[in-house]
């Protein structure tokens, strides 16, 4: 046995001095690549056009993670910060962007076509194309319609003609099943449950939504018509003949040229000079470094997805996720309020909500940042709705987008029993619980009348809770709170006035917002860090490198050789490594 247990423990401690030496080879490679990257510069073209391919739909903003070179798609936070740098660079002479197929929000369609118009606002020019405009929603048009010129290809259909939503009702199919949903809501416009609850849309759900729709296209339809230079009358009615064509459009006034891709491209490459070339905006944001000068800084924190309990951290140093998970939010927040250079903090929030706990916890460390002498800035994307409100009430400041879809001030909670439906289909279902409430949860049985009591106590209790924490946030009356919330979702437009948000705008204006509180001169360039930090393996390099080209150069070597098989298998045997024990078994005779 004491052989086996020699034995045994030889193999470990090989396997960790090949895991040892593997990362000091990795070190070592990765500082020669840094060496070389230096050397080489950024090796970008001296007259560059920027090309941005908008014709998917994209997220808000995506978790940090240090080894993704390519592989995590797009996000608006991504365009929005890599069209400010590029237009501080004198290489950079313009942006091709393709458009009209995506479907976009209103709410991104304003903060992108915000951000192109600010790039064009140092001197630069934007040329769009479009296949076409596929969808009757206007949000891919107004993204276009920030550029200087439009081009649209011979005979292609032009559909933006306003805003629609359908809803689709399950009580039907539930009573014919003997399906029973149980679901409360606080209040009569918290629409999410009417999908189990009701047959058709209820008054409150029809008023509301049409609300939103009909503010959507209001200030889309202001805000094309600002950029195209006509009036918004004849903007309307323009929109009012969709779905037409692309020549129907430029006599209209709502597209400039008509012509291929290829047209399109090659007239942007014309206007930059001799011998412009292009390069996709991500390949430049990897090969960049940002040339803002070091000083006051302001956290970034990105908080987009649904909002639940818990951590997304599996234990590994690599990988991102689309929720935003309580403890890893609150854990950001906590990290830039210790950060002695953070002058002020914007927490990015695109949520439609989630867990009332996980929501509770990002609150309490946004109010911990603020009683530490941290102003907190809330950036509203495409929604900031329910939890997504409950976090950013406690702000400093809240700023939206005049589309972007907030409030929803309002409780959930029930369950659909479906024990009598298994039964049609000969599927027998019983449960047992030991315990009054042991299958208040359960699938199977509906609540009992004590049971439904006790719901609706809850969802009195938390939405009592939600309404009081709003008031105090936001300096309202209580009374003022209670009578715009009842679940209702509002505009970022008609929420300014309701006193839900401060301040209509886009990222930049929150910026702007945050050098003031954190008392940043005025026309400082601001600098941004990004929480969460990244963790693990290699975070120190990332945090000493990223910022310049040559390291991130050096990173996307490091990737190529992460990813080959024996590497990966390596990490993985790390990340299997007990961390803070030794590893030794107990009873063996010392070395020594």
């Amino acid at each position: 046995m004491l052989a086996f247990l020699r034995w045994l423990r030889s193999i470990l401690f090989g396997a960790l001095n090949g895991i040892i030496k593997f990362t000091v080879a990795i070190v070592l490679i990765f500082l020669v690549l840094v060496v070389i990257g230096l050397a080489r510069g950024d090796g970008l073209p001296g007259k560059m056009v920027l090309t941005l391919d908008l014709r998917s739909p994209i997220k808000d903003s995506a978790s940090v993670d240090p080894f993704d070179f390519g592989g995590r798609p797009t996000t608006v936070m991504d365009v929005v910060l890599g069209l400010d740098r590029a237009g501080r660079d004198s290489r950079v002479k313009g942006i091709f962007l393709r458009v009209g197929t995506a479907d976009m929000p209103v709410a991104q369609a304003e903060e992108i076509g915000a951000a192109l118009k600010r790039f064009r606002a140092t001197g630069k020019f934007v040329v769009a194309d479009a296949n076409g405009f596929f969808s009757a929603g206007l949000g891919d048009y107004l993204t276009a319609a920030s550029a200087d010129e439009i081009w649209m290809q011979p005979g292609s259909p032009f559909g933006a003609a306003g805003a629609g939503t359908d809803g689709l009702y399950l009580r039907g199919l539930f009573d014919k099943i003997n399906a029973v949903p149980q679901i409360v809501k606080r209040s009569d416009y918290k629409s999410a449950a009417e999908m189990y609850m009701e047959k058709e849309r209820t008054p409150a759900d029809r008023e509301q939504t049409t609300a939103f729709l009909q503010s959507w296209v209001d200030n889309a339809t202001s805000a094309a018509a600002a950029d195209r230079h006509l009036d918004p009358k004849a903007v309307a009615a323009a929109f009012e003949a969709s779905p037409q064509f692309a020549a129907d459009a430029k006599t209209r006034g709502l597209i400039d040229k008509i012509g291929y891709d290829d047209d399109a491209h090659n007239a942007a490459l014309d206007r930059a000079g001799s011998g412009a070339s292009s390069l996709a905006l991500r390949k430049y944001m990897r090969e960049t470094q940002d040339d803002t000068p070091t000083g006051g800084q302001i956290a970034l924190i990105e908080a987009s997805g649904e909002i639940v309990d818990g951590t997304t951290h599996s234990g590994g140093s690599i990988g991102s996720s689309d929720v935003i998970a309580g403890d890893d939010m609150a854990a950001a927040i906590r990290q830039a309020t210790k950060d002695p250079q953070i002058r002020a903090i914007i927490l990015r929030v695109d949520s439609p909500g989630g867990s009332v706990t996980a929501s509770d916890q990002i609150l309490d460390a946004v109010r911990k940042a603020q009683a530490a002498g941290k102003p907190v800035v809330v950036s509203m994307g495409m929604l900031a709705a329910s939890g997504g409100y409950y976090i950013s009430t406690s702000a400093n400041r809240i700023i939206a987008e005049p589309a972007t879809l907030t409030g929803s001030i309002g409780v959930l909670t029930g369950k659909v029993s479906i024990g009598k439906s298994l039964g049609l289909v000969g599927v027998g279902a019983d449960d047992i619980g030991v315990g009054k409430n042991a299958l208040f949860d359960s699938a199977v049985s509906p609540y009992t009348p004590d049971q439904l009591a006790n719901l609706n106590m809850q969802a009195d209790t938390i939405y009592a809770d939600f309404t009081a924490k709003v008031a105090a946030g936001r300096k309202l009356p209580l009374a003022q709170v209670q009578a715009i919330a009842k679940g209702r979702v509002w505009t970022g437009a008609d929420a300014k006035p309701r006193g839900l948000v401060d301040q209509l705008g886009n990222f930049w204006t929150a910026v702007e917002v945050a050098k003031q509180l954190g008392g940043i001169a005025p026309g400082t360039q601001a600098t941004f860090k990004m929480y969460p930090r990244p963790q693990g393996f290699f975070s120190a390099m990332d945090s000493t490198f990223a910022s310049t080209s040559a390291g991130m150069r050096a990173m996307q070597g490091m990737d190529a050789i992460l990813n080959m098989p024996l590497a990966r298998s390596l990490m993985r045997a790390r990340e299997d490594v007990p961390h803070g024990v030794e590893m030794r078994a107990t009873g063996l005779p010392s070395d020594e």
